[in-house]
């Protein structure tokens, strides 16, 4: 099997979703191994969970890419003690070299909200917060936009549901037909703001909790939470489709393993 090597990888990566387009506080890019070497498989997932290194160690693979970083905040130290130390220690120990990209990958261009919004088919879309340019356009955090008609609260988490195979959808009905969608995949928490600024009729999002929904029908805006996962994950068959495009000769393998149960 041809390889590549992880320069030319990153290379790409980051000529798409370049790291200066990530959050102050994030911290994408190379967080373990080394450039220069060879990959001629890889793994992708939404996190560098215990499953998801075990099964890049047990596919013999040569790197773990992944959205979320497993780092972080600053580590003092390398070992068993903690989850992090473990996952590390088990990704060295096999020659496994770890990449994520983040905020650089929400915010981009090309990137997770210009994908959600592609698969509610929003029209006239634009960032709900702008954070940087790239290529003379702005870019940012979440993604507004229309839909091509008006639906109810209880008919857009359908299509939502359908369309991003999620177990379930929460949502807290505003009682207006919804026309303008702003949609920030991941964690909403802090954004509600740019979605009033929007005038928004319905915020799509994850993590946000009872409070959140009552305070958002409140300001006439239905809240429709997906989970954090829930929207996010289109990450893990994105980049494979993406690699493959730009890379045939590498084989890789996709780790969706959703750690969210329904009873």
């Amino acid at each position: 099997m041809a390889g590549i090597r992880l320069n030319e990888l990153i290379d790409l990566i980051e000529e798409h979703f370049p790291r200066e387009l990530a959050m102050e506080w994030d911290n994408p890019g190379l967080l373990c191994g080394t450039r220069d070497r060879e990959v001629k498989r890889l793994l992708i997932s939404l996190d560098a969970t215990d499953e998801a290194c075990a099964e890049a160690a047990a596919e013999h693979c040569d790197l773990l890419l992944t959205h979320h970083p497993l780092i972080f905040g600053s580590i003092r130290n390398v070992n068993d003690e903690n989850f992090i130390g473990r996952r590390l220690i088990s990704l060295i120990k096999n020659d496994i070299s770890l990449y994520a990209m983040h905020t650089n990958f929400d915010s981009g261009k090309e990137g997770m909200g210009h994908i959600v919004a592609e698969r509610l088919s929003l029209k006239e879309i634009c960032p709900m917060e702008i954070t940087g340019q790239q290529d003379g356009a702005d870019v940012g955090i979440g993604t507004f936009g229309e839909l091509p008609d008006s639906m109810s609260a209880k008919e857009l988490s359908e299509l939502i549901r359908d369309r991003f195979s999620i177990g379930q959808v929460i949502y807290y009905d505003a009682g207006r037909p919804i026309k303008k969608a702003a949609i920030c995949p991941g964690s909403g928490k802090g954004m509600m703001k740019y979605a009033k600024e929007l005038h928004a009729d319905a915020f799509i999002t994850g993590d946000m909790g009872h409070h959140d929904g009552i305070d958002a029908v409140s300001e006439g805006i239905t809240l429709i939470d997906a989970g954090h996962y829930g929207l996010e994950h289109i990450f893990v068959p994105y980049m494979k489709d993406f690699l493959e495009k730009h890379f045939p000769g590498i084989e890789i393998i996709c780790h969706e393993l959703d750690e969210r149960r329904y009873v």
